[in-house]
């Protein structure tokens, strides 16, 4: 198991691990971690995370998660303007109609889709877009805070009163999608309203489903509160197959250092 330990500039530490579960026999999730080359763009467009949980079968899938961190990147990386947010929202709109353009011209694809989940770190501000139901939690003080919503529809269950949160994960319908990137012609990206401020030790955790399906906010919150990033990477993939994990599971930790390492 050989975790991603990114070389980032100083003041966050990054670990990335994916590992295609216990009964997979492909892993359908991408990841990116991303920065600037030019300490000047650096300033101005901060570092970039996404991960995405690919659809539509063997390849599809596969393929969709593939574009959409490669045109969330680049499109982010070009985007004028002094707006991480708006950037983020325009980078997740372009892999949307490229995942769909891509299925036309390639028929076999048809139906494919994908989850994506972005994050931007701009000195101590974060700034997140987010369709589908990978997640980006924040954890500080040892406390766990979710700060996307799933789009599906266990989470419009949720949301409406029905369904109870706790109940929400064990759900037989939890995997059913109410968007995501190269499904439907409309897209409504969610995010934040304007960026959150960070402090020192907070440490950020994207993840797919295959992890948060089957490991709990508490397990979660233990494992990124008492450990390195990299060993957190590792100890929650490890539990997620010791039980089952039917699933990919793909997760990036990032931990905000002091200011003065920054």
């Amino acid at each position: 198991m050989s975790v991603d330990c990114m070389n980032v500039r100083p003041g966050v530490e990054v670990a990335s691990l994916t590992d295609v579960g216990c009964q997979r026999d492909n892993n359908e999730d991408s990841y990116l971690y991303w920065e600037p080359p030019n300490d000047q763009d650096f300033q101005r467009k901060g570092r970039l995370a996404v991960i995405a949980d690919g659809m539509g079968g063997h390849e599809g899938g596969q393929e969709a998660s593939r574009l959409a961190v490669e045109t969330v990147r680049a499109v982010y990386d070009q985007a004028a303007g002094d707006d991480p947010q708006a950037a983020l929202v325009e980078s997740l709109t372009a892999a949307h109609t490229r995942i769909q353009d891509f299925a036309e011209r390639h028929p076999v694809f048809q139906g494919m889709g994908t989850t994506c989940t972005a994050t931007v770190l701009r000195g101590r501000q974060l700034y997140f877009a987010h369709v589908g139901d990978s997640r980006l939690y924040l954890v500080r003080d040892a406390r766990i805070m979710r700060l996307t919503r799933d789009h599906s529809y266990v989470g419009r269950l949720v949301e409406s009163g029905i369904v109870r949160a706790e109940d929400a994960e064990k759900h037989p319908q939890r995997h059913i999608l109410t968007a995501a990137l190269g499904a439907g012609r409309e897209l409504a990206v969610d995010g934040a309203e304007q960026g959150l401020a960070l402090e020192d030790g907070d440490d950020l955790l994207l993840c797919t489903d295959g992890l948060w399906s089957v490991v709990t906010e508490e397990e979660l919150e233990n494992a990124v509160s008492n450990k390195p990033p990299a060993e957190c990477c590792k100890a929650l993939v490890k539990l997620a197959r010791k039980r089952g994990a039917p699933d990919n599971v793909t997760l990036q930790v990032l931990r905000v250092g002091p200011e003065s390492q920054r």
